[in-house]
């Protein structure tokens, strides 16, 4: 299974499929596999630290635009502290006033994450998330799962595949295949997390 491209992907699909009428299909199928492991997925490499700096009374800031899930948010003040995260219902309630101060809970909306009490001056913002799959295109020929995990993409499309031209049998074959391949992964960075593995760094303009 030496693929590791998007071109080497869709051929490897289509000799799989053993048909030539599926061409303009194959890209709807890996981005479909794509979707699933966005959703499923977790990878030490997708676990990224950014940082950003609040305004001054400004209450909200932009998230990563690759960002899946908060994981830790901290003030990188001195020394560290930890902000709690809280629903939007508790953050309001908790801290109804939009007075100033330093910040002690976050909340998550939309694209933005939000700070109270509200940053009353410049503070260096800390955030550890994971993030998305990287889709793939004739522009962006490869990315780390592609890399490191061939066999998710093939299986994952093939399901789609199958599912499509309704051979069921095949499709819960390669999506049994798929599912097992997810669980692996997550057992072996639940092994990593434990023996201590670091997180990929990347920064951010929250302005």
């Amino acid at each position: 299974m030496a693929f590791t491209s998007y071109s080497a992907l869709k051929a490897s699909i289509a000799s799989f499929l053993a048909r030539d009428d599926l061409t303009a299909q194959i890209p709807d199928f890996i981005s479909l596999a794509e979707a699933r492991m966005s959703r499923e997925l977790k990878t030490r490499t997708q676990v990224k630290r950014a940082t950003a700096a609040t305004i001054a009374n400004t209450e909200f800031i932009i998230l990563p635009t690759d960002m899946r899930q908060v994981k830790n948010v901290k003030l990188n003040t001195s020394p560290n502290k930890q902000l709690e995260y809280v629903t939007p219902a508790v953050y309001y309630e908790r801290y109804p006033s939009t007075g100033g101060g330093t910040p002690s809970v976050y909340t998550v909306i939309g694209a933005e994450i939000g700070f109270r009490p509200i940053p009353d001056s410049v503070q260096n913002v800390e955030i550890i998330y994971t993030d998305e799959i990287t889709p793939l295109s004739d522009t962006v020929a490869t990315n780390r799962v592609l890399q490191q995990h061939p066999d998710i993409y093939l299986y994952g499309s093939l399901a789609q595949a199958h599912a499509f031209l309704m051979d069921d049998a095949r499709a819960q074959q390669y999506d049994g295949l798929f599912s097992r391949i997810i669980s692996e992964i997550k057992n072996q960075t639940d092994a990593e997390r434990f023996s201590g593995s670091l997180s990929i760094s990347t920064s951010y303009s929250g302005a």
